[in-house]
């Protein structure tokens, strides 16, 4: 069996959302049928796939049950890591080979049985541009390759013990003045600039600090 349709749900405000448009047209050169979507109750149709990409909802069985497959990428060895942001806890905690797994969604969060494991390698300087960037090449490998070898890919359930990570917020990205640069390179490297930049309080004023590997005011080739 091959698939023709699939689709791909990210949320409207998601960093995928420019990765799952161009893993769009990368689908439909491959031959499937490929839309996207940003809202789960959008998908009238029922499609073979729907790829669940950094979508922020949770998704009712309901519309869950309308397709043959909903597929989640998850960035931890699941059942350990459920929940949020896995991928920057891990950092912070001082890995750099960080496990993905690809598993069907279902009612309870992040519990379906699994088809694919992989892992991906950082050398550990990288910023949060580039760890995104090779997250998304990570999680669009893995879900073309469940597109095209689905037929020979058996679930398997999670064993294990189940963590959970919680939520980041934006008050996760505050330094300490007191710590040096260097113990805390491991949180600057997933700060955003843009979203939820480092900052720190000194006498009563919050300061914004933004990181780049080459500041956008030098232009000296080093």
């Amino acid at each position: 069996m091959r698939f023709k349709k699939i689709a791909v749900l990210t949320s409207k405000q998601s960093w995928f959302v420019p990765y799952a448009q161009r893993f769009i047209r990368q689908l439909r050169q491959a031959g499937f049928s490929s839309r996207f979507f940003d809202r789960h109750e959008n998908i009238s149709e029922q499609y073979e796939v729907v790829l669940i990409l950094s979508y922020f909802r949770i998704i009712p069985g309901e519309y869950l049950l309308r397709h043959r497959h909903n597929i989640v990428v998850h960035e931890s060895d699941l059942p350990r890591g459920t929940g949020w942001a896995p991928l920057f806890w891990q950092i912070l905690e001082g890995k750099n080979k960080i496990p993905f797994v690809l598993f069907e969604a279902g009612e309870k969060a992040d519990s379906g049985a699994l088809y694919l494991k992989s892992s991906l390698q950082l050398r550990g300087n990288e910023l949060y541009e580039d760890i995104r960037r090779a997250q998304a090449l990570k999680t669009i490998e893995m879900c073309m390759k469940f597109s095209k070898n689905f037929n020979h890919l058996r679930p398997q359930k999670q064993k294990g013990r189940r963590t959970f990570f919680r939520k980041r917020t934006p008050a996760d990205s505050e330094l300490d003045i007191e710590k040096s640069i260097r113990s805390q390179f491991r949180l600057l490297r997933i700060v955003s600039n843009e979203d939820f930049p480092a900052f720190f309080r000194f006498r009563g004023e919050k300061y914004t600090i933004k990181i780049y590997k080459k500041g956008p005011y030098d232009k000296r080739e080093n």
